[in-house]
């Protein structure tokens, strides 16, 4: 019976983010994180409350995803490696919480989940994109332009630069995350010098300096 249940609950398809386990998640990082870091936010006043928007945050290290959602004031998706749902719990678990699996390297593979960033943008949710794709602790690592070129490609959302610093403070670790001004692409300019300028912007709000390298992978 325990299996069956467990079968049901894995079919949650990309894009049903599960209200109860979000919040149970919420909680339970607060709890497991808070030992650990001090959390300090600025800028929430710049996510829209109710209209869509992307989030593009530094990637440091995989406390970033529970740390920005706990940081952020609306609930989130986020664009993740396919890897993390090869496990059955593990994929149930992430979509449940607004997980969108991605494989960077079979583009074609990850249709679906690129056709489902742009229906939750129109459908008014925020969402959340690693542009450096992977960490890159205490520098900054080169951009991807895929995604954001496809998201361009259909519709003008405001995108937000996201600083994430940490700093040691005895035991625990202080980190700041900061949320930009959120502005426009402009739609002269291509995705990649767009996202040159945000990189730019989360390079500065980060406390670190920008790595001009950048890879313009289609649905990187």
């Amino acid at each position: 019976m325990i299996w069956h249940k467990f079968e049901h609950f894995s079919k949650v398809s990309m894009g049903e983010r599960e209200n109860w386990a979000v919040r149970i998640t919420r909680s339970a990082g607060r709890i497991v994180l808070s030992p650990f870091f001090y959390l300090r936010t600025e800028g929430t006043e710049n996510i829209p409350r109710k209209s869509a928007f992307v989030l593009l945050p530094k990637h440091q290290r995989w406390e970033d995803i529970p740390l920005v959602s706990l940081a952020s004031p609306r609930p989130l998706y986020y664009v993740a490696k396919f890897e993390l749902f090869k496990n059955p719990i593990s994929s149930w678990f992430l979509k449940s919480v607004g997980g969108i699996p991605l494989n960077r390297q079979h583009p074609v593979e990850s249709r679906n989940s690129l056709n489902l960033v742009i229906e939750l943008l129109r459908r008014g949710e925020g969402i959340v994109v690693f542009p450096e794709g992977t960490y890159y602790k205490n520098r900054m690592g080169p951009g991807h332009s895929g995604l954001v070129r496809l998201i361009l490609s259909r519709l003008s959302p405001p995108f937000i630069p996201v600083g994430v610093d940490y700093s040691r403070r005895g035991w625990r670790t202080l980190v700041r995350i900061r949320f930009g001004e959120a502005s426009h692409a402009d739609p002269e300019a291509s995705a990649s010098a767009n996202l040159d300028l945000m990189m730019k912007e989360i390079a500065q709000l980060s406390g670190l300096g920008v790595n001009k390298r950048r890879k313009t992978d289609v649905g990187d």
